[in-house]
């Protein structure tokens, strides 16, 4: 035994072990996240359920199932339900009802023992809104411009809604969204003119005439739009509740409607990745809880992009002049030491920093110096995706510092002196020698700081992210990306969706739905840069030797 210890075996056995459960544990997790996130877009059985209370009122109840659990039989004293003798646990149903304009809440608790009758009706239908989620019932009737058609129908009348909705949607965003762009801009220029006493009557007339016709542009863009609006609000469904209330539904409010107890396996597994399509490209609707979440995907991605732009550069800057030109004094030591206590100060520190200093005072100075036009409402004087990525590049810098000199360090003094004992300069050793060979430990770095910056939050929350950002960064207008302006990020929308949510249980879904995704983005981004990492080692592997 002491033999065997000596030899060192059980701390490699040791060591395997806990690299085990580790991987285990991930995997674990990844499938929890997985099999909850991916089940939200499954299309579910709509079912129809015939209650009977103990008072002998009966009652129906459609929905689909959410969630199922075992409850003691004592909980249920106050209700005074019959149970058969020994019954310890009950069980009960949690049913998403939908049709909020009928029912205060999506959601309801069904004791098992109520439940008659349990039926699966091929005629249910689901229809999925813009506004009040989700409405589940019968189709009674078809309208059609006032008059009533044929069910069969309803498919085409949906894909012309969206056709209708698509142009409407490109009207509002782009071409109107231009329209009133320009026209702030113009507005600007006029106070800008005349905050420097140079606003003539010339130059007035210049920019009226220019708003002039833009406002004409955008009277025919409105004419268009309301014509569209009249067109889509043209027909209408009729669809019987659970309750036989009938209920009028306008097409205009229709994004989809759907047959669940109808399709078989591979509709139901189209209808999967459409849905999951939809979810990466929508925008989200109903205070977060439905739609999609493209703007946070667009928004992570781009922080991050910004701020691996930031750092990088200098984190090897700073790398390479505590290596290769700072003396081994006090000075050096006292820098490293900063450099690693940075990397434990509490990421939301470093948000109270970048509110403070870039935001308010960066910032401020900024709209002083260049947009006094815009003033008293700050330009780059308030929270935005510039903040953000300056303040998550801070955050980061220690680990690409530290990584880049780990990644010097090993390359031996004998390549420096062959260098300039053939004649090179110290900046062309550096340029074609060092920094080549120690750019699979700069990838390294940057790997660490992708993938700590795309899962941070606390800091985002006080320099540039939001719960909903009316327009993206980058748009179709000059300069394009507007980085003075705020984002949506996947880690706060997590968030907000998890606790903020004014729905809990048609939350949850969405929670683990948005993990796996950001959680994808993250890989993704990592495998990316771990690509590039390995190419690079393998093309400058022969200078190692």
């Amino acid at each position: 035994m002491k033999t065997w210890f000596k030899s060192g075996s059980p701390w490699v056995w040791l060591s395997a072990g806990g690299v085990s459960i580790s991987l285990i544990s991930v995997l674990g997790l990844l499938w929890l996240i997985a099999s909850r996130g991916l089940s939200y877009f499954w299309p579910a059985d709509i079912y129809q359920f015939d209650m009977l209370d103990q008072a002998g009122n009966k009652s129906t109840v459609i929905g689909e199932i959410y969630d199922r659990e075992f409850i003691p039989a004592e909980q249920l004293a106050h209700a005074d339900i019959t149970l058969a003798p020994g019954t310890t646990t009950v069980e009960r149903l949690l049913v998403k009802t939908g049709n909020r304009e009928l029912v205060s809440l999506d959601f309801r608790w069904l004791l098992v023992p109520q439940i008659t009758d349990t039926t699966t009706p091929e005629e249910l239908v689901v229809i999925e809104r813009r506004t009040n989620g989700n409405f589940y019932g019968f189709i009674e009737e078809l309208i059609l411009d006032g008059k009533a058609v044929p069910q069969n129908q309803l498919g085409e009348l949906v894909s012309r809604v969206e056709h209708f909705q698509s142009q409407i949607d490109v009207l509002q965003k782009v071409d109107i969204g231009a329209i009133n762009y320009q026209l702030e801009r113009l507005r600007l220029k006029e106070r800008k003119h005349n905050l420097d006493k140079t606003l003539t009557e010339e130059v007035k007339a210049d920019i009226h005439g220019q708003m002039d016709v833009l406002k004409s542009e955008y009277q025919q863009l409105e004419s268009k739009l309301l014509a569209l609006r009249e067109e889509i609000a043209r027909d209408q469904l009729n669809v019987r509740a659970m309750d036989g209330q009938v209920v009028t539904i306008n097409f205009e409010d229709i994004l989809k409607v759907t047959f669940n107890n109808q399709l078989g396996l591979w509709s139901k597994t189209g209808v999967f990745f459409s849905q999951v399509a939809a979810f990466v490209v929508d925008e989200p609707r109903e205070a977060n809880t439905e739609g999609g979440v493209f703007p946070a995907i667009f928004g992570t991605v781009l922080m991050v992009l910004l701020m691996t732009v930031i750092v990088s550069p200098f984190g090897v800057i700073a790398a390479i002049y505590l290596h290769e030109y700072a003396g081994n004094n006090a000075l050096t030591k006292i820098l490293r030491i900063a450099v690693i206590n940075l990397a434990g100060v509490p990421s939301i520190v470093y948000g109270v920093f970048g509110l403070g200093f870039f935001v308010y005072m960066v910032g401020g100075s900024l709209d002083q110096l260049f947009y006094p036009e815009n003033l008293p409402s700050p330009t780059f004087g308030t929270p935005g995706v510039l903040w953000s990525a300056i303040t998550l590049a801070i955050l980061t810098l220690p680990v690409v510092i530290v990584s880049t000199e780990e990644g010097l360090s090993r390359i031996p003094s004998a390549m420096r002196h062959g260098s300039l004992a053939l004649g090179a300069t110290k900046v062309e050793t550096l340029w074609r020698i060092i920094l080549p060979i120690a750019s699979p430990a700069i990838m390294t770095g940057i790997i660490l700081a992708i993938a700590r910056a795309a899962g941070e939050v606390a800091p985002l929350m006080l320099v540039g992210v939001v719960k909903m950002a009316p327009n993206l960064p980058l748009d179709g207008n000059f300069p394009f990306l507007h980085l003075d302006r705020k984002f949506m990020h996947l880690g706060f929308h997590i968030y907000d969706v998890g606790f903020q949510s004014p729905n809990v249980e048609a939350a949850r879904p969405l929670v683990y739905a948005t993990a796996l995704l950001l959680v994808t983005i993250i890989v993704a981004l990592n495998m990316t840069a771990v690509s590039i990492r390995n190419r690079l080692r393998e093309k400058y592997r022969m200078l190692e030797h």
